[in-house]
């Protein structure tokens, strides 16, 4: 059987119904595939803009309180203790009379060294008046060179006798002094330890009568590490360094003081250098025994790039904040960050003034993802507008 041949027509008409079915695979896979940031929902975020300010260059540490000076007022002689004239936590002046111990035993040792120095001085120019005499009679050949001798030895010995019972009256005025006790410098009474009419002596190194410390000033006593060292050597040569010291959870400042010194050494066993600054205290707010957060002070930069530290994410390349754009997304910014000090942080490089950060949001966001911004101290992002009714959850499956 022959079969009939097709014509050119329709052999055109068939090629022609085919060109479309060949080229369709082509042209998709040569359009641009979709954004899959573009293609998800917004995401809310709330946004602060990076500022210009001057910051405190700061070192901080945990510092321990001391008085100023502390003492403990011990019994320097025998004796009962007749008075205690102070009151715990009283405010006393140097110089200012505290106790006193029965002083009539050491009046009584007094009077006599005193009247052992007259009876020697008596004797002493009696001897001296002999003296004269014996040497008047040895010029006109009446007495001979020995008795002189013996007259001026006698001298001799009476003036080295003087000097002892001398010495022996100021022993006894000491020690009668000591049975007032005064207070060695500006300070603050402790609690008693004796009560009057008690027996205190000397030797009984645990006889303290009560401790006396100054707290107006009081220093801090703190450490750093060795690396921050240069640093702060070259900052006191600048001038003094101003020391703050706030409470333990850093909600309250205790007080301002400045850096004294720096210790002579460092611990080689924690690669630290205490230091120790001084503080006025005329508040009382620091108490010697005290645990404080010390802020040290070392400069003011001026007019640096400030960011929350919250904006301030860390990836596999390094620190870097999401910044948004005026279309509305957001892309990733590497920066250099200097001090942070958990509440800001100085952006050393890599974003500029005035550029809208992402402070709040980020786990969602990715570079190119579309945004919605909240203001900041608003709902965060994701929660319900103030007012609106709780959504029922729907069931499950």
């Amino acid at each position: 059987m022959i079969r009939p041949v097709p014509s050119r027509g329709v052999l055109l008409a068939a090629l022609i119904a085919t060109v479309p079915l060949l080229l369709g695979p082509l042209a998709h896979a040569q359009a641009p595939a979709p954004n899959p940031a573009a293609q998800l929902p917004p995401v809310p975020v709330t946004v602060v803009a990076a500022a210009k300010r001057d910051v405190p260059i700061l070192l901080r540490n945990i510092g321990a309180v001391q008085a100023g000076q502390t003492a403990a007022i011990r019994p320097r002689v025998d004796g009962t203790l007749e008075q205690v004239l102070f009151t715990e936590g009283q405010e006393v002046k140097r110089g200012e009379l505290i106790a006193r111990i029965d002083p009539r035993p050491y009046q009584a040792i007094l009077d006599q060294a005193i009247g052992r120095r007259a009876a020697t001085e008596a004797s002493l120019a009696n001897a001296r008046l002999d003296l004269a005499r014996s040497t008047d009679l040895a010029r006109s050949q009446f007495a001979s060179r020995q008795v002189v001798d013996t007259r001026a030895a006698q001298v001799a010995q009476l003036e080295a006798q003087l000097k002892s019972d001398e010495a022996s009256v100021s022993a006894a005025q000491v020690n009668l002094d000591y049975t007032s006790i005064t207070a060695p410098f500006d300070g603050r009474m402790g609690l008693r330890s004796v009560d009057p009419g008690n027996v205190v002596r000397f030797a009984n190194d645990n006889a303290v009568i009560v401790t006396i410390s100054q707290i107006k000033p009081v220093v801090v006593v703190f450490t750093l590490p060795q690396d921050s060292l240069p640093a702060i050597q070259d900052a006191m040569a600048r001038g003094t360094l101003p020391v703050t010291a706030h409470t333990p959870d850093d909600r309250f400042v205790l007080g301002q003081g400045e850096l004294i010194t720096t210790d002579s050494v460092i611990d080689q066993t924690t690669g630290t250098i205490r230091m120790k600054a001084r503080f006025p205290n005329e508040t009382t707010r620091l108490w010697p025994g005290q645990f404080v957060n010390v802020r040290l002070q070392l400069e003011v930069q001026k007019g640096v790039v400030t960011v929350p530290s919250i904006a301030v994410q860390r990836g596999p390349q390094g620190l870097f904040v999401y910044t948004v754009k005026e279309d509305s997304t957001v892309e990733i910014a590497r920066v250099e960050v200097g001090q942070d000090d958990g509440t800001q942080a100085i952006i050393r490089r890599g974003l500029d003034e005035g550029v809208r950060v992402v402070v709040a949001g980020q786990s969602r966001l990715r570079a190119g993802a579309r945004v919605t911004i909240n203001t900041p101290g608003g709902p965060p992002p994701g929660a319900a507008p103030p007012g609106a009714a709780p959504q029922t959850p729907r069931p499950s499956g």
